[in-house]
């Protein structure tokens, strides 16, 4: 069974600009594609180790019914302008294990985000239970997340390498000759 799921997207804007918001607490809110982040507080990230506080309603994932809850993220790796990922304690003990993270790649035009999520190291406590409860965060939200991370740090702007119609889309009404 596959334990990590990653999608990537061509942003706009340098790779500092994306980790700058990928860093802030206040960021992760404000690009989140699940509807679980209700706000954050705690200060930008500056390295592994480093906390913040994330207010979480999974309501809108209508999965597991645990209310309003707080969890803590916990930068696992940090590697400014290139990569970030973290792990979460919460209300769930001991934590999961599992890991989100960002990879930044700069590109001509902007920067190849790679946004994952993975489970395969998860504590042994949940091994058995795994199939049922991961992944929590589907393909869909991590596409939609980076597509909002891009509205947040290049509004207006092309996304590096994309295609185009005069219409802005396929022309349904055209017929093959």
């Amino acid at each position: 069974m596959e334990q990590r799921l990653a999608v990537q997207r061509a942003i706009a804007a340098d790779p500092a600009a994306i980790f700058e918001v990928l860093r802030s607490p206040s960021g992760h809110v404000a690009i989140d594609a699940s509807g679980m982040l209700m706000s954050a507080s705690g200060d930008k990230a500056t390295g592994v180790g480093d906390r913040f506080d994330v207010n979480m309603d999974r309501e809108s994932l209508q999965d597991y019914p645990l209310g309003e809850y707080k969890v803590t993220v916990v930068i696992s790796r940090f590697e400014p302008d290139r990569a970030i990922a973290w792990t979460i304690d919460g209300v769930i003990q001991p934590p999961i294990g599992h890991v989100y993270g960002y990879e930044l790649e700069p590109i001509e035009g902007g920067t190849m985000v790679t946004s994952y999520y993975d489970w395969s190291k998860i504590n042994e406590a949940y091994k058995d239970r795994a199939a049922s409860i991961f992944p929590v965060i589907s393909e869909t939200n991590l596409r939609a997340t980076l597509g909002i991370l891009a509205r947040v740090v290049a509004p207006g702007r092309a996304r590096p390498g994309a295609t185009s119609t005069p219409k802005g889309g396929v022309d349904i009404n055209a017929t093959d000759t």
